[in-house]
């Protein structure tokens, strides 16, 4: 599992945007919960090919769908501790930010 002990604010973003996002959403519970910087960094993170806190078979699961065109999940960690998702649907058209209790 990939170690993330500090907070998104402190996270080097790779400069590369490595696919589309499509539309942006966020679900009600996330966007009470999260601070509005961490999301966009998570965001940049996400597009770069920075996963996140996932462990190594999720992390290669990504790393293939950008090639073969499937589902792309991340988790990261906000500023204050709680963790949520970025998912980008196989086609690239939505990105949704979620809490894991809601999916």
């Amino acid at each position: 599992m990939k170690n993330e002990t500090t907070g998104l604010q402190d996270q080097t973003i790779k400069g590369s945007k490595l696919f589309s996002l499509g539309q942006v959403v966020i679900t009600t519970t996330a966007s009470d919960q999260l601070p509005p910087e961490d999301i966009d960094t998570a965001l940049r993170r996400h597009q770069a090919g920075d996963w996140g806190v996932v462990v190594d078979e999720d992390c290669k699961a990504n790393d293939d769908a950008l090639n073969h065109n499937d589902r792309i999940l991340s988790s990261y960690l906000s500023t204050g501790g709680v963790k949520f998702w970025i998912i980008t649907e196989w086609d690239r058209s939505v990105t949704t930010v979620l809490l894991p209790e809601e999916y």
